[in-house]
């Protein structure tokens, strides 16, 4: 008897921990944001500002996206096909992001490219601003979101071998047609299932892209810093409104991920 009320006990604990951590803090999001009406939902998040964060956020995100999907690619395969001197280095380096605090990191890269940081001086020769504007986001988000190709790809090209790219360069193959013959069709899944978490984290990044943006409104608010400047200047249902925005780009994000785990296991 016990046995059997274990797992239902089981079940109905994680649903009501499933109903408290995610269905209601998103009900109260969609509450707070319709609370004055459609009108006022539609004006929110059809703003000037709020169309510039969306924008923005877009911006930054496919850039560390693109940039993140092309370390990893070449991270993967450096790792999982060569034996070299600071390989577990570079191993743990991929991995720093989850070790370091995000508003860390910002302040590292402020001290890096401020005005009085190290590059500092040699920036403001040469008329190059990364701070405080959209190349200082950047970085921020790429840093952040660094692990997450290499780290879905590493295992996968381990766990397949070297035996078909050998076999194709003994018959004679070169590197491009052994990538788009053999490497990316063996990867495309793990591949994918990457840039859509590493998308997922760029879209919400706060902590070190809050360092990095000074706050300038209409300059370098992403969508999560413009929810914080709403709420903070007490424009609370504006604020939940963009944010509604944010629950449908993870929403998204999850249901991407479904199809991509079930693919992947038919594959």
């Amino acid at each position: 008897m016990k046995s059997k009320l274990l797992p239902i006990f089981l079940v109905l604990l994680a649903y009501t921990l499933f109903g408290i951590l995610l269905l209601l803090p998103i009900y109260t999001v969609f509450t707070e944001a319709f609370s004055e009406g459609w009108e006022k939902y539609y004006a929110s998040i059809t703003s000037e500002y709020a169309l510039f964060a969306i924008g923005l956020t877009i911006k930054v995100s496919f850039v560390s996206v693109i940039l993140n999907t092309f370390f990893g690619i070449t991270a993967a395969f450096t790792i999982t096909r060569f034996t070299f001197p600071g390989k577990n280095l570079l191993i743990t380096i991929i991995d720093s992001p989850f070790a370091v605090s995000p508003v860390v990191s910002g302040l590292i890269f402020l001290l890096l490219f401020g005005r009085q940081g190290t590059f500092g001086e040699f920036l403001a020769e040469h008329n190059l601003k990364i701070v405080f504007d959209t190349p200082g986001l950047i970085i921020a988000t790429v840093f952040i979101t660094f692990p997450f190709v290499a780290r879905e790809l590493i295992p996968l090209m381990q766990s397949q071998g070297r035996e078909e790219e050998e076999a194709g360069m003994l018959l004679g193959a070169s590197f491009f047609q052994l990538f788009y013959r053999i490497i990316l069709p063996n990867i495309k899944w793990g591949l994918l299932y990457g840039i859509i978490l590493c998308n997922a984290r760029a879209m919400g990044e706060f902590g070190a892209v809050s360092v990095l943006s000074g706050h300038i409104r209409g300059k370098t608010t992403t969508l999560p810093l413009y929810i914080e400047m709403l709420y903070n200047e007490f424009d609370s249902v504006g604020a939940f409104a963009c944010a509604t925005l944010l629950v449908f780009l993870s929403l998204l994000t999850l249901i991407f991920k479904l199809i991509l785990e079930k693919r992947t296991e038919r594959s």
